[in-house]
């Protein structure tokens, strides 16, 4: 080379001394993509339990932003129109039905309760079916399905003596009827035409307790179940002529009718109810993976520690280069944050996908309709709450290598001692937390259910790891058992490095949350199964008109001597001011917003009714003849800041009533006696039309048998009565949280296996600490029996206490949901318990002992010569 090259080389590398020189702030990310080359060994679980957690947060915003995006697609629809008008027990005068008729095309429906029968005697087949009556402009949107394919005036229509109707499959069946046959609905005869394969509007009608039974407006008026104060909802559904128009429209009719008492829906909210139910379980999935992603945060902890240690030579290395700590600090943030993003997109994939899959396989037979699509919002939300968890958990072990001497770091898996990274580390770490609780709550619809929740979940970290804290305490001050195996358990679990504290955080978070959901299940079981059949009524029966209720009620006492009747009048009301403030200007709390929602069942009386306890204020005479007085519910009362002397307007039958609040009453729901949010001075409703509800309360319970021979009576005698059997309607009911809980406990498993994954997780990362161990034991003379019974006593000693402490936890947290929450009586379940116990010894003892296996197998020279 000669001199104009060296010069130009010189010069060269001149220009190039940034290349000599690198970007500080890059070389953190250089080097952690240069080490990755290697692969993501040892970040399995770091991984799935991010992806997990993710997954379940991004499936579950994504499924319901698909869920309400269909329900708003197909709003028309579900309505049957773009607007609806309700009416409880009569129908809309001439002049309001004009008001609705000049937004444009007009169909009618009713709805109601009715017994259907069929045969004759003892071979009476009879049961509770939900009517719908149609005129012949429906279904102005949308299609109805029948089997046999046929058109729906047809199917309707009169002929040889007879209605048609149409029917669910399932009432087909409980009448043992087919198409041809004919059957009984009050005092008309009618016959099977056809079953209904999918109803466009079955979300807005609701569904009941019964099958459906679809017939026409002429053939519900020959039942004559239309009698004065009948419980029927009257729908009056528009197809506007300008449907830019429907807030005015709805607007206009409002304020043309407003003692009409109409309850009004638009395209836009066709099945508000069903709306709400899906933001609420939707919260608390996104509960259930916040939880998920919590325990893998304990994993995402462990693994960045092992991951660590497993580093501390190059570590050393790059310390006794001159590396200063903050950068080793950022080549392994950058390192573990690049993992993070990995595990994070594919949780963000499999949550994204949810929707597709879910509507490729079971959208045809779901009545909700599902519109997925990739939702940016749900997306951004696993993102964040993804990367500040793996933050969260990251910083305290990333931050422990800032300032570790290069030979304590060689010595580190002799001198274990506990230390603490920088406070600038601890304060970063507080604020990741602190941003994720903050995301938790500004994300929740619910923001007092999101802080009780972070409440809990700091509570159950904080006296898990102080838990773990008092083993290892009192491990290390307990006496030193004779037994070589008992004294090595006990050594291990108070050792320097002990796996104690990982495996009862990991190990208790899952637990926890098992024994949780099998005692809120055990709750929700007796109380419908074992304790509600015994205090409640045998029948309700419904629409017992005021004129027929004396004879009702002896044929009652004469087909049931030893039954116990109870009778009180009943009509339907909606609310319209309460405490003076309109409806509309109130804002109550989510677990009492129905009691606006829609029309409430209002009686009267003389005396306190039965299951009633007088809270405030005091009962009317009971020949009181002055204003009306009403006394109400006086935890509803609460909830919308009511006190005696307020007064409340509710509107029935079309007359709107103001009442004062005389008096608060205690009510137990839970016996299934009649009572009601409200009960009116016995004044208040003189000359009303109304009907009677009462209930029969036969001795022990009855039996099937007798209760479906007095079912078959009463149709038969009095066939415009409605009798529902309440161990029937608390066995749908029951199925339905059956279904609930199905969900809830699929969902939960996100969580569950996260603590699974984390505990073979901290186990895993112990193998070398077992390694090392097994190789100085065996090589002191330890037999390999000896040492798998002292590690499998360390195993099953940590489940057996952490699995108590989980019963304990767990027992707490079910306690609190079912008495403050569902409001019902909390049971204790043995087996949950034993159930948790054995979870955890399987766990802890099998996982354990399979990496201890692994362990005694390795070659002890590989080991002893680096001693």
């Amino acid at each position: 080379m000669n001199s104009e090259q060296v010069s130009a080389a010189a010069a060269g590398a001149g220009r190039a001394s940034p290349l000599r020189r690198p970007n500080r702030r890059t070389l953190p990310l250089r080097f952690a993509l240069r080490e990755l080359r290697g692969g993501l060994r040892g970040f399995a679980v770091f991984l799935a339990c991010l992806a997990l957690g993710v997954a379940a947060i991004a499936g579950v915003g994504a499924f319901s932003r698909a869920l309400t995006d269909g329900l708003a697609r197909e709003g028309t629809t579900l309505l049957g129109g773009d607007a609806a008008f309700t009416l409880v027990q009569r129908e809309a005068s001439p002049e309001e039905y004009a008001l609705i008729a000049a937004g444009g095309k007009v169909s009618t429906i009713a709805t109601l309760r009715a017994m259907a029968r069929a045969g004759t005697g003892d071979a009476l087949d009879a049961t509770l079916a939900e009517v719908k009556a149609v005129d012949g402009a429906y279904p102005m949107v949308g299609a109805l399905d029948l089997v046999p394919a046929q058109s729906l005036a047809a199917a309707l229509a009169p002929g040889d003596g007879a209605y048609g109707a149409l029917a669910d499959p399932s009432l087909a069946d409980r009448l043992q009827i087919k198409t041809g046959d004919r059957f009984q609905l009050g005092e008309a005869t009618l016959v099977l035409k056809g079953t209904i394969e999918r109803e466009p509007d079955l979300l807005s009608t609701g569904i009941g307790f019964g099958p459906r039974l679809m017939v026409s407006l002429d053939a519900l008026r020959a039942t004559q179940l239309l009698q004065p104060g009948s419980l029927v909802r009257w729908h009056y559904r528009v197809k506007m002529d300008r449907p830019a128009e429907l807030a005015q429209f709805v607007e206009r009719v409002q304020h043309g009718a407003p003692e009409a008492g109409f309850e009004a829906r638009t395209r836009d909210a066709a099945a508000p109810r069903l709306e709400n139910n899906v933001r609420r379980f939707t919260e608390y999935l996104t509960l259930v993976g916040l939880t998920a992603l919590l325990v893998g945060g304990v994993g995402v902890a462990n693994a960045v520690k092992s991951h660590l240690d497993a580093k501390r030579g190059v570590i050393a290395t790059f310390k006794s280069l001159g590396a200063p700590g903050l950068t080793v600090f950022g080549i392994y943030l950058a390192e573990v944050g690049l993992i993070a993003l990995v595990g994070i997109g594919i949780g963000i994939a499999v949550g994204s996908a949810l929707p597709f899959l879910a509507n490729a396989a079971f959208g045809h037979l779901l009545p909700i309709p599902i519109e997925p699509s990739l939702q940016p919002g749900a997306i951004a939300l696993a993102l964040a709450y993804g990367a500040l968890i793996a933050l969260a958990f990251a910083l305290w072990p990333l931050g422990l290598a800032h300032d570790v001497p290069v030979s304590a770091l060689f010595r580190e898996h002799v001198e274990g001692a506990r230390r603490r990274p920088r406070l600038v580390y601890i304060a970063l770490t507080a604020l990741a937390v602190l941003a994720l609780a903050g995301l938790a709550v500004y994300a929740s619809e619910q923001r007092h259910v999101a802080m009780i929740y972070l409440a809990a979940a700091a509570s159950v970290l904080i006296v898990l790891r102080l838990v773990g804290a008092g083993i290892m305490a009192i491990a290390r001050r307990l006496p030193r058992p004779r037994s070589t195996a008992l004294r090595l358990a006990l050594a291990n679990i108070h050792r320097p490095a002990a796996l104690t504290p990982t495996i009862v955080l990991s190990l208790g978070l899952g637990l926890t949350l098992l024994v949780t959901l099998a005692l809120i299940d055990r709750s929700l079981t007796r109380e419908l199964t074992s304790r509600l059949p015994t205090e409640a009524p045998s029948f309700f029966f419904l629409d017992i008109q005021s004129n027929e209720t004396e004879a009702f009620t002896r044929f009652l006492r004469e087909k049931a001597p030893q039954g116990e009747v109870e009778t009180v009048p009943m009509l339907r009301g909606r609310i319209l001011t309460l405490g003076g403030r309109p409806v509309e200007s109130l804002d109550p709390p989510p677990e009492f917003a129905w009691v606006l929602s829609s029309d409430r069942g209002v009686t009267y009386a003389r005396e306190l009714p039965e299951g009633s306890v007088l809270a405030a204020g005091e009962w009317w005479p009971a020949d009181y003849a002055g204003p009306p007085l009403v006394s109400f519910e006086r935890e509803i009362a609460d909830a919308f800041g009511l006190k005696i002397g307020d007064e409340v307007t509710v509107n029935v039958l079309g007359r709107s009533i103001t009442a004062t609040i005389a008096n608060l009453r205690d009510v137990e729901w839970e016996r299934l006696a009649i009572n009601f949010v409200m009960v009116f001075s016995p004044n208040t409703f003189a000359g009303a039309p109304h009907t009677s509800l009462a209930t029969l309360t036969l001795p022990e319970g009855g039996d099937v048998a007798r209760e479906r021979s007095l079912g078959r009576a009463v149709a038969t005698e009095f066939p415009a009565i409605t009798a529902v059997r309440v161990k029937e309607a608390l066995t749908q009911i029951g199925e339905i949280v059956g279904n609930l809980l199905v969900a809830i406990r699929g969902a939960s498993l996100v969580a569950l296996l996260s603590s699974v994954l984390v505990l073979a997780g901290a186990l895993a990362a112990g193998q070398h600490h077992r390694v090392y161990d097994a190789v100085i034991l065996k090589t002191l003379g330890a037999t390999r029996a000896r040492l798998i019974a002292a590690y499998a006593l360390e195993y099953a000693a940590l489940g057996l206490v952490t699995a108590v402490v989980a019963v304990g936890a767990g027992a707490a947290a079910a306690y609190v949901v079912v008495v403050y929450v569902m409001k019902l009586a909390f049971a204790w379940s043995t087996g949950a318990a034993l159930g948790a116990v054995a979870v955890a010894l399987v766990l802890t003892v099998g996982f354990g002992l399979v990496g201890t296996w692994r362990a005694l197998g390795q070659k002890p020279a590989r080991i002893l010569r680096n001693l």
